[in-house]
């Protein structure tokens, strides 16, 4: 659940009086446009309602991610993320989620060779090829983690997760974000 500041109130009230002047113009036309006009007018600030909250979240929400360090446990196939997220804005943040997208080598230094590990069957070959028994290894995970929950202004908290590494993948890049919700 995404926590309103008073920003989002502002943005709300500014769509409500729009909202409400469309509705009254739309009283004032003849009455077979009127009902397609209410229509019109509650769909479009629907939508802006939908687009503002997105939009107030990125300018105030905002959230780092610091000292973030791997460590891969071969024992038991898993990955071990660490690190902080702080809270850099002004307004408490309801969640912050981690996201980390592991891909393989194949795919980051461009050296993609033909072969099974790159080969994903389709409902069709399926179908028609009576299963091929070919085996899909994704060269791209991404993960997504809920790390700290009412985050105040300011205030940061370290995080750890785990989950299970692709033991077919071998030099590996990473790409981790974190954002606020």
């Amino acid at each position: 659940m995404t926590l309103f500041n008073y920003w989002h109130f502002i943005v709300f009230g500014i769509i409500f009086i729009i909202f409400a002047l469309g509705i009254i113009a739309s009283f004032k036309q003849e009455k077979k446009l009127v009902i397609p006009m209410i229509i019109s007018v509650s769909l479009i600030a629907a939508l802006v309602t939908g687009f503002s909250v997105v939009v107030v979240d990125k300018y105030t929400k905002i959230v780092k991610l610091y000292k973030m360090k791997n460590k891969r446990l071969l024992s038991i196939e898993k990955i071990v993320y660490t690190g902080i997220v702080k809270n850099e804005g002004n307004h408490e943040i309801g969640e912050v989620t981690f996201e980390i997208k592991l891909v393989n080598k194949g795919h980051v230094t461009g050296n993609i060779k033909g072969g099974p590990d790159f080969f994903k069957p389709s409902g069709f070959a399926d179908f028609f090829g009576g299963g091929s028994k070919v085996l899909y290894k994704p060269q791209t995970v991404t993960k997504k983690f809920i790390v700290a929950r009412n985050l105040k202004a300011g205030e940061s908290k370290s995080f750890r997760v785990y989950f299970d590494f692709p033991p077919y993948f071998r030099s590996v890049s990473q790409f981790a974000q974190v954002y606020g919700h």
